[in-house]
Parts: C-alpha cells; structure tokens; sequence
C-alpha cells in the first residue's frame, strides 16, 4: 500500500512539471508575436513618412509660390488720420435744487395747534405754515404788560411829586436831599419803564415763535405732522424750490488739478431722458475724509421733467486735442521696453511686409487712444490680425 502511494505522488509531480513547461512556452509565444507585430508597424511608419516627404518635394517642384505663400499673412489696415481727440471723466452724479428749505420752529419744540398747509401745495416765502401751542407765552406776555402799566403809573406819580418838591424848593421851602430823593425815584422808574417795555417786546416775539413760516417760495414737498403732535423740525417739512436747479456729483482727489469752474459737462438723466451740456459751476475746497473725493456742481435749467435726487450720467471734459493721431486702443502692444503698433509697409520688389512701430501714447478714453509720437497722418495700421504676425513677416490684405 506504501509503495502504491509513493507511485501516486510521483505521477502527479511530472504532470504539473509538464504543465507549467507547456504554459511558459505559450507566453513566450504570444510575447514574440507582439514584438513582430511592432516592428511591422514601424516600419510602415517610416515608410509613410517617407512617402510624404517625397510627395512635399515633388509639390514643391511644381509650384514655386506653395512655399512662400504658407507664409503670408491675411491682415487688415486702415490708414491712420487726425481728428479732435477729447478725454473725460465719467460719473454718477444726482439732480438737486438750489433752495431747498427744511422748516424748523424759531422756539422750542411745541405741540401743533394748527397746520395750514397740505403736501404738493406752493407756498409763498413768509406765508404760515403751522400755529404752534403758546399758552403760557400768551401768559408771560399780559403780565408783562400789566407790570409796565404798573410802573407808568408810578412814573407819572413820582413825576408830579418831583415837581411839586420842586416848586417849593423853588420858593426856598424844603430841603434839598427830599428834591433829590424825588428826583431819583423819577429816573429810576424811567429806568424800570424801558427795562419793562424791552421786556415786553421779547415777551411778545416769544409768543410770535409759535407761528411758522416759510422761508423760501416752493413746493411743500414733505407735510409729515398734523395737529397734536410736537413740531420740532427733523424733516416734518420740506419746502422744495425746482427754479434753480443743479446737478452735483462726488469726483475722486486724483482728478483736482485737471478741473476748474468752467470746464465743460455732459450730462445724461435717463429717467428723464434727458440731454444737457453744462459747466462746472462749483468746487469743493476740501476733500472728503470717507470717500476721498470733492464735490462739484453745474447748473441746469428749469424743467418740469425734472426733479430733485433724480440719478444722472455725468461726463466732464478735462482734456482735449486738436487735430492729434487717434488709434483703435486693442491695436497697441506692448514689449520689455516700449509700446509698438504694426504698419503695413511696401518694399521695393512690391511685397508688403509688417513693420513694427515703436509709439509714444497719450491719454486714452473709450476704444481710443491719442498717439503723441510714432505715427503720422496716411501710415497704413494694421487693424486686424496683428496679434499673429512678427517684424518682417509678409502680409496681404487680400485672400488668394
């Protein structure tokens, strides 16, 4: 049974020998035919290549001009002139009126009594608007006329006691301390009589602060109180006068030394679409410390359509250039050194080549930028393509 079993064990062995010698040989085989399989394809590659290498030759032979023309680019010009050139600085600005009046009491905050006039009502500079409470000045004012009573009368008797000491002193009866003391009580009632009258007179304009007026001709734009409440001013009324109107717009400190009074505005109110020229008519002598900037304002005229914080467009003239080289902006580039446009140029065989062309630029606004040297009036400029082509390069502006 022993020798049986050991039989067993060494038929199994040289199975799995002979298969794994079996499953080697085939991964061999498959390795090999890739390698086979690779190099035909190189070498149909290389083949290829050199096929069209030849066929690029023979093309060559053929036609001369294949190769020059791979090389030329399309491009468009346009020649360069000279216009007006004129730079401004764009804004946002605001409508306001000169005379806008925020109708405050003369006195002290008081209870309304009266209110006599109604939202979107013209008012009249001096006209009453509110009758404010003034009981207790009302008060202050009969007692200060009591009392002036009062002290006439007692004028008028020291008066007559005056005279009478007087009379007799006259006729050498009586001292003279009783005609001075009688003549001092006369000057010092006289003296309570003006105090008391000027007393009176404040008395009286006290009394008077409870009526509110107007100040300015106008539109009561803002009624906000009605009858009970406390008036104390704090924008209850707002009287709006639109016969002078202005348009003020914040400008940014960097642009102070190129604005003065004078420098023309354009301005735009979209809302009501509306277009105004203008000047500056006002600037601000300090700068603000939160924005930084200063306010400037141009008049405008009347116009019903307009109205007060209506939004506005605001352009301000603070450069401008007669007859100056203007340019599309894209077309400038820039190098290490220098900004550079590109020209058409002809050359004596009657090719057109790209010339690159050093510039000076100005200012630039909107698409436009004002070349102060570099270009003149007729040099053709490259307008179109020129982010595609070097010094040198042959252009056309026509497609063959």
């Amino acid at each position: 049974m022993k020798k049986i079993t050991q039989v067993t064990i060494t038929a199994l062995a040289i199975v799995f020998m002979v298969s794994c010698g079996n499953s080697s040989k085939e991964g061999n085989a498959a390795i090999n035919d890739k390698k086979a399989e690779l190099e035909k394809l190189k070498a149909s590659k290389t083949k290829t290549d050199e096929e069209i290498q030849k066929l690029q030759a023979e093309l060559e032979k053929l036609d001369s001009n294949t190769a020059n023309t791979s090389k030329i680019k399309l491009v468009g010009v346009a020649p360069v002139t000279t216009q007006d050139f004129k730079h401004y600085i764009d804004l946002q600005g605001h409508v306001d009126a000169e005379n806008i009046s925020y109708i405050t009491p003369r006195g002290m905050p008081s209870q309304v009594k009266a209110v006599y006039v109604k939202q979107g009502q013209y008012v009249k500079k001096g006209q009453l608007l509110l009758r404010l409470d003034n009981a207790i000045m009302q008060q202050q004012v009969t007692a200060s006329k009591q009392q002036l009573e009062g002290i006439k009368t007692q004028l008028s008797f020291a008066k007559n006691l005056y005279q009478r000491q007087k009379n007799l002193w006259d006729q050498g009866i009586g001292t003279e301390v009783q005609l001075i003391t009688a003549k001092t009580n006369v000057e010092s009632l006289e003296n309570q009589l003006k105090a008391t009258n000027e007393q009176v007179k404040v008395s009286i304009e006290q009394s008077n602060t409870s009526n509110v007026y107007s100040d300015v001709n106008g539109v009561a734009d803002v009624v906000n109180v009605k009858v009970g409440e406390i008036f104390s001013g704090m924008g209850q009324i707002k009287i709006v006068n639109t016969s002078n109107l202005k348009v003020v717009t914040n400008i940014p400190e960097n642009y102070l030394t190129r604005l003065r009074r004078g420098s023309t505005v354009e301005i735009s109110i979209p809302d009501a679409n509306k277009k105004l020229t203008s000047t500056i008519s006002l600037i601000s002598q300090s700068i603000d410390p939160t924005s930084r900037g200063f306010i400037a304002e141009a008049k405008i005229p009347v116009d019903p359509a307009l109205k007060p914080n209506q939004s506005a467009i605001v352009r301000i003239l603070d450069y401008s250039a007669a007859s100056a080289i203007v340019i599309p902006v894209n077309t400038v580039q820039s190098d290490e050194t220098s900004k550079y446009v590109y020209l058409l140029t002809k050359l004596n065989n009657g090719k057109t080549v790209a010339k690159k062309q050093q510039v000076v630029i100005g200012e630039v606004y909107g698409n436009n930028v004002e070349i102060k040297a570099g270009l003149k009036a007729g040099d053709q400029l490259i307008t179109e393509g020129y982010q595609n082509i070097y010094d040198g390069q042959l252009i056309s502006t026509q497609v063959k």
